[in-house]
């Protein structure tokens, strides 16, 4: 079967397959590029409110592909991290069900979703430095900020991989799911799925802003004005009246 990733909008929900199995899902250029248009189509269905981001058992992804790194000028190097990238630029809330290894550019993939949920056979592993190579992809930068500079320092410079547990303890992944991990990520977006769209986007667009600005001020200014939108929405008039009525039938 030729590799490719696997798109199926249902429920709400972009699931992306990494379907690699012969490279344990290693990402080609073909694959960077189709994951990249697999997240864009994502953004264009009004019917898909999250994505989810996972590998064809039982790894989750080995990174980039050996034979594309060992030729990869820094336009090669940038079209592999495209793929990532796209799940990390995503304006749609992101998961990615990490079920195996994440390795590399397969960690990369892992730590650019919103969340990450971990089955009880992922791990964590940079890689880098044990190939000869410098994280890149800016692995660097996302480890320190989601699990702190030691925790980024055991990761990069010392090797030192996670299991998922210890994922969880660092910060690297929010909890370890037993049994479907697909179902579960699935689960774990459904109230995402049933938040109105437009206030869905404008909240994550919220949370990339605010996580960089100074104060509590700057946060109430920038969520002023999208909050104002919400209130004036349809939407929001008919779930107002929706608990209203709940409130009056057990009142």
């Amino acid at each position: 079967m030729t590799d490719s990733i696997v798109s199926e909008h249902t429920g709400g929900v972009a699931l992306l397959t990494v379907d690699a199995p012969g490279s344990r899902n290693a990402l080609t250029l073909d694959l960077s590029a189709q994951l990249v248009a697999a997240v864009e189509a994502a953004e264009r269905d009004e019917e898909v409110h999250a994505v989810v981001v996972t590998g064809t058992p039982p790894a989750f992804c080995a990174g980039a592909d050996l034979s594309a790194l060992g030729s990869a000028d820094e336009a090669g190097l940038r079209a592999i991290y495209e793929g990532f990238l796209a799940v990390a630029r995503c304006t749609l809330p992101t998961i990615a069900a990490v079920g195996g290894a994440a390795v590399g550019a397969g960690l990369n993939l892992a730590l650019a979703a919103d969340v990450r949920l971990a089955g009880p056979r992922a791990k964590f592993v940079a890689r880098f430095l044990e190939l000869g190579l410098h994280p890149g992809g800016g692995m660097t930068w996302m480890t320190q900020r989601l699990a702190g500079p030691q925790q980024a320092a055991a990761l990069t410079l010392f090797g030192q991989p996670l299991d998922a547990e210890a994922a969880v303890r660092a910060g690297l992944a929010l909890r370890v799911v037993e049994g479907d991990l697909v179902a579960a990520a699935r689960e774990f977006a459904a109230p995402a799925v049933a938040a109105p769209r437009e206030a869905l986007l404008a909240t994550k667009r919220s949370l990339r802003t605010t996580a960089s600005l100074a104060t509590h001020a700057d946060a109430v200014d920038v969520e002023i004005e999208p909050q104002l939108a919400s209130l004036a929405s349809p939407e929001f008039a008919e779930r107002l009246e929706a608990m209203r009525a709940r409130i009056r039938s057990h009142s």
